[in-house]
């Protein structure tokens, strides 16, 4: 059975997650990390079938007490580099759904776990249908290189643009040539209309209470578009995602980027 520890168990995708694992027989839920300072009754947590799970405010105090094999992350983008540094440090298997780290930190940190052989996932979606809307826009970008991406997500999200935005525009910009988009003259009347701007595909960042992740992928041609769309209605969406990335990083021995790698 896999030893699994949970990060930002309060927040909705972490919850989503601990109901997961609980309820998968391949894993034991071992412990729970939450940063927030209002934690009440820590060693019990009878919302979650009066399971008697420990909770710890500090991610030294849950390893020197218990050692998991897996540390599921749903927390923020703001400490993401150094939770995983300490997870590689101390060999356990990271299954990351926060985003928001730079290429030069996501270098280094798979450098340190490939020096170690230490399996792990960063995954900027969990949603195989998110995986399928990312893989049918770059190859339709082979034929419709002019493509701006629309994400949407509630308004408690932190990091803008998305990291599956992100993930969609590097993919697609793979496969065509580098080039601005719109009319070459045109000017920002306010700055930032135009979207985010990555290798020339424009990205632009919805938030809005009652959303929860959804992505269009827009392309425009000489008389005709194509657009894209994946919708995750629902949390339960991800779950799936998140325990074969617990199952498959056990055999692995890099930090893997995207769970596509793993389908």
């Amino acid at each position: 059975m896999i030893k699994v520890a949970i990060a930002g168990f309060r927040g909705k995708m972490g919850s989503s997650a601990t109901n997961m694992v609980l309820e998968d027989a391949r894993f034991q839920l071992v412990a729970l990390l939450s940063y927030k300072k209002d934690i009440t009754n820590l060693n019990q947590l009878s919302q979650y079938q009066g399971e008697n799970v420990p909770v710890f405010s500090s991610k030294e105090e849950l390893v020197e007490t218990v050692k998991p094999d897996i540390w599921i992350d749903f927390t923020s983008p703001d400490i993401i580099f150094d939770t995983l540094s300490f997870l590689i440090e101390h060999d356990i298997h990271p299954v990351v759904g926060t985003t928001g780290l730079s290429k030069e930190e996501l270098s280094d940190l798979q450098k340190r776990a490939s020096d170690k052989q230490l399996g792990g996932l960063i995954a900027p979606n969990f949603s195989v249908g998110a995986i399928l809307m990312m893989r049918f826009a770059k190859e339709a970008a082979n034929y419709f290189p002019d493509v701006e991406i629309i994400e949407l997500h509630h308004d408690q999200k932190l990091d803008a643009p998305s990291g599956t935005a992100l993930r969609t525009a590097e993919e697609i910009a793979t496969v065509r040539e580098s080039k601005k988009q719109g009319h070459p003259d045109e000017v920002e009347l306010l700055p930032g209309a135009r979207g985010a701007d990555v290798d020339g595909i424009k990205i632009h960042s919805v938030r809005l209470p009652g959303l929860i992740a959804h992505q269009q992928v827009q392309f425009g041609a000489k008389g005709e578009g194509l657009i894209l769309r994946h919708d995750s209605y629902d949390r339960s969406s991800f779950m799936a995602g998140v325990a074969l990335g617990c199952v498959k990083v056990m055999n692995e021995q890099e930090l893997i980027y995207g769970l596509e790698y793993l389908l």
